[in-house]
């Protein structure tokens, strides 16, 4: 196990925050390092928009898809109490998706699956459900209200392809029908389901889907940047925290607003294989299901696979991450991940309608300077 010099550490964070300041790529950011059982960097940068309020640990980020670790770690829970299991296909809490067919972009009817997509495969974008940019995007305002009138939506747009054969990644749809499933087995709307099993026992205060009017004011904007290169406040849809679905359609897939410092908790959580502070929120083999590789090497023969709702480092050949690093990023730029081998978590916040998703310069400059940090 390496150890962080922390010195080193904030140069070269302070470095990658720099350059993207210099190339207009945020308002302000958040940064967040733990190793060891101690935070060893923690700093704010910059503004919440183009004036306003310095950034700070409380600042509130739209997580995008950043929620969905926090799905996974939901389905979890109600598997290890055998209220599911991650290999029911979705028609046995859902018949309607029983007479569903594979329709492809064009609107071409391929016939029934030979089998319906499972829990599991919904957790490792397997599934089928709501993978296909072009069918997504007929998805009108008024499907959108509820994850009910989605999924009716989803049902009608058909299958992308035979469940289980391939991987493509879905944002929202697939998740809209995990989250639907969780409501109906605990009995509980999605947002409760959550503070009361993961936000209350891991102390994240302001993680929600639904924000008050106090933490809306403790928003960062998004961040644009327009065909001259200067920055904007990007306008958001009002009542909103992802595209125009609406904050009381739970999003799953990509709804969650948080905090540097909650999702701080959360991850360090993870790090600790189920445990916060002595508070064990899942049994550690159970918890292990999440950090696995759940799609096969045939289908997705990259330097990282899925888990259930986060991407797992399984090569040498994948830049800074050890093999066994875990973690997920947002379509805003948010970016997380858990790094067993040395005991690491690090997160960091932005929020940009610029340079967003896994592969975004940002966070992959954070991955650098914290894998170039090492005490030598």
């Amino acid at each position: 196990m390496n150890t962080l010099d922390i010195r080193l550490l904030e140069k070269n964070i302070d470095d990658v925050a720099d350059y993207d300041f210099s190339n207009n790529k945020v308002f302000g950011s958040a940064y967040y390092v733990y190793q060891k059982g101690s935070i060893v960097f923690e700093k704010c940068y910059g503004k919440t928009g183009l004036s306003g309020d310095n950034v700070k640990n409380d600042t509130i980020f739209r997580l995008a898809s950043m929620t969905k670790p926090i799905t996974a770690f939901s389905a979890l829970i109600l598997a290890e109490r055998g209220l599911l299991s991650l290999d029911d296909n979705v028609g046995k809490y859902l018949p309607e998706f029983n007479n569903v067919h594979i329709i492809d972009a064009d609107g071409n009817d391929l016939g029934k699956p030979k089998r319906l997509p499972t829990l599991r495969n919904i957790l490792s974008h397997c599934s089928a459900i709501g993978s296909n940019p072009q069918k997504m995007a007929r998805m009108t305002v008024e499907q959108k209200q509820t994850i009910d009138s989605s999924i009716d939506f989803l049902i009608g747009a058909g299958l992308d392809f035979e469940p289980a054969t391939a991987q493509q990644y879905s944002g929202v749809g697939a998740f809209d029908v995990l989250v639907k499933i969780i409501e109906m087995v605990s009995g509980k709307d999605f947002q409760s389901f959550l503070t009361e099993e993961i936000f209350d026992p891991c102390e994240m205060v302001d993680t929600t889907f639904m924000p008050s009017e106090e933490q809306y004011e403790r928003f960062i904007k998004m961040h644009g940047r327009n065909d001259n290169g200067e920055n904007y406040e990007f306008k958001m849809f009002d009542g909103c925290t992802f595209g125009d679905f609406p904050c009381t359609h739970f999003l799953g897939g990509a709804g969650l607003v948080s905090t540097l410092k909650d999702y701080g908790n959360f991850a360090k959580m993870l790090l600790n294989k189920g445990n916060f502070n002595g508070k064990q929120l899942l049994k550690e083999e159970t918890f292990s299901l999440l950090c696995t590789p759940q799609v096969p090497q045939s289908i997705m023969d990259w330097n990282e696979r899925w888990g259930l709702g986060v991407r797992v480092i399984c090569k040498e050949e994948y830049p800074y991450l050890p093999v066994g690093t875990f973690g997920w990023s947002g379509a805003f730029g948010s970016h997380f991940w858990v790094d067993p081998v040395n005991e690491i978590v690090a997160v960091f916040m932005k929020n940009s309608a610029v340079d967003g998703g896994s592969a975004n310069e940002s966070a992959q400059n954070f991955e650098k300077a914290v894998y170039s940090s090492f005490n030598i």
